[in-house]
């Protein structure tokens, strides 16, 4: 595995548009990304051990631009299966979402399964990739799991990271991998810990009352950390479930393959009967996600530009080498953003006179305060010459 690279340019400006919350919900704390039109019943993505809320912003970006509302969260610091559902149902309870859709890899995967048994009501399709049904694989590859919360930081990232494949990999997936990597880094021992905890905690997936049209299982045909045969076993509980395969992909198909990804999650909220509101998105001012109208939020924006700039204009100018020249909001280079109104430009016109009149009778002043000071030197100077003569 090589060193972790540079923050990808595309999840830079994923973070520039779409803002993270954090809420505390009982002693639980919640991370979470929450974009596109309010109006559309959510897809909740559940990540893995070596995930957080960011991995997938690859879904979030595109899916929420063709009029879907994508929800990213965190797996908060739970260490049994019973306190995930509790928690998790609060969690919806406070953002009020009533019914999701549950997109989960790996351990995510299972957090959804096992949601989607206790609360069936709730559930209204499943998405899942690389995952599995039961945990006793697991909790006999870590019979140190007693002693897990006792485990140094480092030790506890060593062992996630070893589950993650090394060795040569195709570019996209090694920049996945980096982008994973780099999101281990940024977990707690104490998360670390309760993922582990919950990895091997004792539990199993029981029949579910969702019906396998409403399931689909996304995996990768080269190589994960989940063994073949636990994905097996899931693909024959859901014997008449979606089958979408991918050819490669790794543990991260979800940062690799993003195209193929989001195209299956496309197909399958539609098929679901998920409708996307792509009228609404382009409404949406540039950085919006409530999938309000967005003619009254442009108008309002406007002439909260223009009382800015009304408020930030300056006043007096004393001295042209101190003063400096107004700054523009630079423009983004989209298509889609709305032209500057007529009269914003003729405020900035006129604005711009004004500062120019001012610091040219500010030069003026200047020149003449110079002029003075000189003149009066020299007199003095001069004059007290022609004194001390006289004294002499």
């Amino acid at each position: 595995m090589k060193g972790v690279s540079s923050t990808p340019g595309d999840y830079v400006y994923f973070k520039s548009q779409v803002p993270l919350h954090k809420i505390p919900i009982g002693t639980k704390q919640w991370r979470y990304y929450d974009f596109g039109p309010k109006t559309v019943p959510p897809l909740i993505c559940i990540p893995g051990i070596a995930g957080t809320a960011d991995v997938y912003y690859k879904q979030i970006m595109a899916l929420s631009m063709k009029g879907y509302r994508v929800i990213s969260v965190d797996i908060p610091r739970v260490w049994n299966y019973h306190e995930w559902i509790q928690a998790f149902e609060k969690f919806l309870d406070t953002i009020d979402v009533h019914h999701v859709h549950l997109y989960g890899t790996s351990l995510g995967g299972f957090l959804a399964q096992l949601f989607a048994h206790h609360r069936p009501r709730r559930v209204k399709s499943l998405v899942l990739s690389n995952t599995y049904l039961d945990t006793r694989t697991f909790a006999t590859a870590m019979p140190w799991a007693p002693f897990v919360s006792w485990t140094p930081s480092f030790l506890l990232k060593r062992y996630v990271l070893t589950g993650i494949r090394d060795g040569p990999h195709e570019p996209f997936i090694a920049d996945s991998v980096d982008f994973a990597v780099s999101q281990v880094e940024t977990l707690s021992k104490d998360d670390l810990a309760s993922r582990l905890t919950l990895t091997v905690d004792a539990a199993s997936v029981g029949s579910l009352l969702l019906s396998d049209s409403s399931v689909t299982i996304m995996d990768t045909n080269d190589y994960c950390a989940i063994p073949q045969h636990l994905k097996d076993d899931l693909t024959e509980r859901y014997p008449e479930a979606r089958r979408a395969y991918l050819k490669s992909g790794g543990d991260f198909p979800f940062l690799s393959r993003p195209d193929e990804v989001n195209l299956h999650l496309q197909l399958h909220l539609r098929r679901v009967g998920v409708e996307p509101r792509p009228e609404v998105v382009k409404s949406i001012p540039k950085g919006g996600a409530d999938g309000t109208d967005g003619s009254s939020q442009s108008k309002k924006k406007s002439d909260e530009e223009k009382d800015d700039r009304n408020n930030n204009m300056p006043q007096d100018s004393g001295s042209s080498s101190s003063d400096q020249s107004p700054t523009f909001p630079e423009s983004s280079g989209s298509s889609n953003d709305p032209p500057l109104p007529t009269d914003t430009i003729q405020l900035l016109s006129s604005s711009l006179n004004n500062l120019i009149l001012v610091q040219l009778a500010g030069e003026v002043y200047q020149s003449c305060v110079v002029f003075t000071l000189c003149y009066c030197t020299l007199v003095l100077v001069h004059g007290g010459g022609f004194i001390s003569r006289q004294l002499v």
